[in-house]
């Protein structure tokens, strides 16, 4: 077993719980060690961690345990995977109402930089570390000792990962794709998957695209936050959906009541499938908006039309992917908020997300504070809300701790 020996006072983070080691912490860089070799972090030549290696990361090591007599095989994979499945099992069941669900949510199932999604019969792989790759044929193979499947298929993100982030696959802003390429995908095992996949959410039907769509095809962090908005929607009637990718608000603000539903988003493809999401639901297309737009340019164009909206959803990309962006990312977020109240109506609803984990909420809040003082705005904050229970975060893990969803009421 190699041994990499930390810098000097640099072992309680891991001792505590936190899964990354970056390659600054170590004393000396291994020379010619191959990404995925089973490697100890060491102090003072005393075990603290072991984990998988990436040479091509900042995040040298991710820690896989701290038990010293835990061997990483087969069985290792198999025994996480299996717990990671029965938590979701226990609280979000998937095979009634809910048949898309995240399996494996990276460092918050003690398996960094392993990502599984599952739609309907067929589960998506994403990996967001060269270091994993090795290890795929036992993650696949504990896989399918759980869960029944058709296929499954890989979207791995390992040419995204960062030199300066390191690509974290639980806090969602370091291996955000929303902007990017989609990652390479290929099928892994089983039957190709259908184009789409049909599921559902709460009862709601889904199309999605594991294939060329965003992350594994869908944002299933915002499961629990889109029937929430249903409540709001009930008796409104002029709602827009900005960033509506495929039309998950749009679906459950049309559903809860809205008379109207405007879905704005930069990807015709995406606007594409939302339409179809909305025939799926037994609604009519023609009844509603699919704009292909810049959202800070389609919002100044309806304040100067004078057009108003009696509900309005801002989920955008992730702001802020380096500590050096959060800044940048707390006045972009303060800008796109002063644009969407200047057409807000009186007593209309904001709903408002932010998946930067480097932005904190109470930085969040402030850029919508900003917002609402340049814009006379009166907002009374109604509910707050996080990540679902399949996006579980550990406490020492606070990078994971990424998804913020508040609701608001304009005053009158």
């Amino acid at each position: 077993m190699v041994k990499l020996e930390l810098q000097k006072d640099l072992a309680r983070h891991l001792r505590g719980g936190h899964p990354w080691v970056y390659s600054r912490a170590i004393e000396k860089p291994p020379q010619k060690l191959e990404a995925g070799e089973i490697v100890d972090v060491v102090e003072r030549g005393k075990f603290v961690a072991r984990g998988y290696y990436d040479p091509h990361s900042a995040i040298a090591v991710r820690v896989l345990t701290r038990d010293p007599a835990d061997a990483i095989g087969a069985n290792f994979w198999r025994r996480r995977i299996a717990k990671a499945i029965a938590l979701r099992r226990a609280y979000v069941p998937f095979d009634g109402d809910t048949t898309c669900v995240r399996l494996v949510h990276g460092e918050g199932d003690g398996l960094p930089g392993v990502v599984i999604d599952l739609y309907g019969k067929f589960a998506v792989l994403k990996l967001y570390s060269a270091g994993l790759a090795p290890h795929r044929s036992f993650i696949l193979d504990a896989l399918r000792g759980e869960v029944a499947l058709d296929g499954i298929y890989g979207r791995d993100q390992e040419s995204a990962v960062s030199l300066a982030g390191g690509g974290s696959s639980s806090g969602e802003d370091d291996s955000s794709d929303d902007d990017e390429r989609p990652s390479k995908g290929q099928l892994l095992w089983g039957q190709e998957p259908p184009d789409p996949i049909v599921v559902k959410e709460h009862g709601v039907q889904l199309a999605v695209d594991v294939r060329r769509g965003q992350k594994t095809g869908f944002f299933l962090d915002q499961r629990d936050n889109r029937l929430a908005l249903r409540k709001y929607a009930k008796g409104r009637g002029r709602a827009v959906n900005c960033f509506s990718y495929t039309g998950g608000f749009s679906l459950q603000a049309a559903l809860g009541g809205a008379r109207e539903v405007i879905s704005i988003d930069r990807d015709a493809s995406a606007l594409s499938l939302a339409r179809k999401n909305f025939e799926l639901n037994g609604l009519d297309p023609a009844k509603h908006g699919f704009v292909a737009a810049d959202v800070l340019e389609w919002l100044s164009d309806r304040k100067d039309e004078k057009t108003r909206f009696d509900l309005i959803v801002l989920d955008p990309p992730a702001y802020a992917k380096t500590q050096k962006a959060v800044p940048a990312a707390i006045d972009g977020y303060a800008s796109l908020h002063r644009a969407a109240l200047n057409v807000l109506a009186p007593g209309g609803i904001l709903a408002t997300a932010s998946c930067s984990a480097r932005v904190s909420p109470e930085e969040f809040l402030g850029a919508v504070r900003e917002a609402a003082g340049k814009t006379h705005a009166d907002l009374q904050l109604l509910e707050e809300r996080r990540q679902p229970v399949d996006h579980p975060m550990q406490l020492a893990f606070p990078e994971g701790r990424y998804l913020k969803f508040f609701v608001f009421r304009r005053g009158d």
